[in-house]
């Protein structure tokens, strides 16, 4: 069924809301002696989430937006290492106790970048820190194209749970204009690997809306993956900001589909997947049955975070690693970004804090309504204002704005009740926003909203 998206929504940029405050709205008032005072104040008894950052790659693809840094040679790799190794050190100092973990996660850059013999050493340091909690899930973002048989066996050796791949397109042409080469047979050759050593739980990344990409450029690739059978699928629309990633100019504008051809791709991936018996999760996320993401969200559990949508229930996310961001039920951190800062912080036994923002009540309320929007796709405004101890009026401008969407057959409003359609459900970010106080008042270039 063809879903037409109104031109005036069509090209509207908002936030992706992986937190709330969003990330542009991070600031220096929040320090390392600040985030002490938060890691001081948590539970012992509450498991924790784990994120580890690489930022290197071999190669620069040019629709890359993550922090990433070229390396041609290991040493810095490896200098890179014993510095994340002390931080890990450096953070399970600060903390009230030894903590239990229930998920790592490992992105980048690119993980695999490490030797084995590296990525076990950091693994152990881990180890000998925290607690791994049997049923952890330990998930690691890998690119097929530098993934090697020895470091596969060593992903099987630790129990690595799942692996993530960026496939975004397998058309020949599209890959050269994103420079990430990478054939279905060597895609199958890792996940075929991965699997025959347990680690069985695969996550493919898709991008809509690439340089030269058609509807039937991505249909076929849909095709392919649906042989190597994920248990995760993420289709991302192409965010375009040559303002921030450099390595976007390389990308020419004219070179990109039209707002209608990326809806139509948008639409025709949607079809094809659930067609193919993935649940669609939320705004960009599909899973199959049996998978944990499916199942959080047909209990209403599901969660949403810096790497998506998510079934971690964790309070509390630590994170260790350049422009590695964090969060507590205090606030959020984030490290610095630049790999030489960061080094220096850390050598002089800091946390290496750059910026973040405390939530306030008033933050945790919104947050609240703009995460069960983004993962439930409907909300009671005054269900969870009274949670807040907030009359049931609380948000009387907010629920205004939303007749303005239905009119425009996004939602249907209820009282407090607010329902998308599957228009809505498409524009769930632009709804969504109407709750944001801080987009509001403050300036933020955004990617666009399909």
């Amino acid at each position: 069924m063809t879903i037409a998206i109104p031109e005036k929504y069509a090209t509207q940029a908002v936030p992706r809301y992986t937190s709330y405050p969003t990330a542009p709205h991070f600031h220096d008032g929040i320090d390392e002696a600040t985030y002490r005072g938060w890691l001081a104040e948590l539970d012992p008894a509450k498991p924790i989430s784990l994120y580890l950052h690489v930022p290197f790659c071999k190669q620069m693809c040019w629709y890359c937006g993550c922090n990433m840094k070229l390396s041609a040679q290991y040493q810095p790799i490896a200098d890179y290492v014993a510095l994340l190794k002390r931080e890990i050190h450096l953070l399970a100092d600060a903390l009230p106790g030894r903590l239990s973990i229930s998920h790592i996660h490992w992105g980048g850059g690119t993980p695999n970048t490490l030797s084995p013999e590296d990525f076990r050493a950091i693994v152990d340091t881990v180890k000998e820190r925290f607690t791994i909690l049997d049923d952890a899930e330990h998930a690691v973002e890998c690119d097929p194209r530098s993934l090697t048989d020895a470091m596969i066996a060593t992903m099987g050796d630790l129990g690595i749970t799942r692996a993530s791949f960026g496939v975004q397109e397998f058309d020949a042409k599209v890959q050269a204009a994103i420079n990430r080469i990478q054939p279905f047979e060597m895609v199958e050759h890792a996940v075929k690997g991965l699997r025959s050593v347990g680690v069985e739980r695969i996550n493919f990344d898709l991008i809509y809306g690439l340089p030269y990409q058609t509807v039937e450029t991505l249909r076929r690739s849909i095709e392919l993956t649906k042989d190597l059978a994920p248990d995760r699928i993420a289709l991302f629309g192409y965010a375009h900001v040559p303002w921030r990633a450099k390595n976007q100019r390389m990308i020419p504008d004219t070179s990109l589909p039209a707002p209608e051809e990326r809806a139509a791709q948008a639409e025709m991936a949607e079809e094809a997947l659930t067609a193919a018996g993935y649940r669609a999760i939320g705004l960009d996320h599909f899973a199959l049955p049996h998978d944990s993401l499916a199942q959080a969200a047909e209990a209403g559990t599901l969660h949403r975070n810096f790497q998506g949508y998510t079934d971690d229930d964790a309070e509390t996310l630590l994170s260790v690693g350049t422009t590695g961001i964090g969060y507590t039920p205090s606030g959020y951190i984030q490290n610095i970004p630049d790999t030489r800062a960061w080094s220096r912080a850390v050598e002089a036994g800091h946390l290496p804090v750059e910026k973040g923002v405390a939530i306030s009540e008033e933050d945790a309320l919104r947050g609240r309504v703009i995460t069960r929007l983004m993962c439930d796709n409907t909300v009671d405004t005054a269900a969870i204002g009274a949670e807040f101890g907030r009359p049931a009026d609380w948000c009387g401008p907010e629920l205004a704005k939303m007749d303005a969407f239905a009119e425009d057959g996004l939602l249907v409003r209820d009282g407090t009740r607010i329902t998308l359609t599957p228009l809505g459900e498409r524009l769930v970010r632009i709804v969504a926003a109407s709750f944001d106080t801080y987009l509001q008042t403050q300036a933020a270039k955004h990617s666009a909203a399909v």
